[in-house]
């Protein structure tokens, strides 16, 4: 079934598990140095790395546990693959790396700005992955999602404009604490500008 799956999207899922087993035999080392850090975390505590550019990119191939990998690559393997169909493994990847470092970005601006406490890192996929599923949505609107818990069937465009509001909502009021949910919206953000800018459309002019 692996080999079934479109080439970019299939490398992702491998590079994340194998990230992941690595994670398992270094400890926390990978976390340290490829976790995204708040802007100025080294200048501050001189014991951590601090922020460095490639974590806009290497912390989304970092998980916290076997549940956080499990579910973010089911969901890349879900809707990444229809659209690396639709799109073609260089677009698909263009995208799916739109929205990770949107999503770091977002994640930065939010620390810079919230402050406060001891800084921490962020890691997941679920920026890159969240990008993904708004491109779905928008390309795929009336395809038919079916929830896990609980197992309500609803069109993909429905489903999105959803959970987007409940990630505002939980970001907004802190109510689920320690999940980056401005990362989740800045990945749909990423991908939205990026698939306007490939249409031609707002904020971009049309090419």
């Amino acid at each position: 079934m692996l080999f079934s799956i479109p080439p970019v999207t299939r490398t992702l899922i491998i590079a994340n598990v194998a990230m992941y087993l690595l994670q398992a035999t270094l400890g926390e080392a990978l976390i340290f140095y490829l976790g995204l850090w708040p802007l100025g975390t080294a200048s501050v505590y001189g014991t951590l790395p601090g922020f460095q550019p490639w974590q806009v990119i290497t912390y989304a191939f970092l998980h916290g546990s076997v549940a956080h990998i499990f579910l973010n690559m089911f969901a890349l393997y879900m809707f990444g693959g229809p659209l690396e169909t639709l799109f073609g493994p260089k677009r698909f990847l263009n995208l799916y790396l739109a929205s990770v470092i949107s999503a770091a970005v977002s994640q930065l601006l939010y620390a810079g700005i919230a402050g406060g406490g001891a800084p921490y890192p962020t890691i997941g996929a679920s920026g890159g992955v969240f990008g993904v599923l708004l491109a779905f949505a928008m390309y795929f609107p009336h395809r038919t999602i079916v929830l896990l818990i609980p197992p309500i069937p609803m069109p993909a465009w429905l489903f999105v404009v959803l959970y987007g509001a409940l990630e505002l909502f939980l970001g907004v009021t802190g109510t689920q604490a320690g999940v980056a949910h401005f990362a989740h919206l800045g990945g749909m953000v990423g991908a939205w500008l990026l698939i306007q800018y490939w249409r031609g459309r707002p904020p971009f002019r049309r090419r």
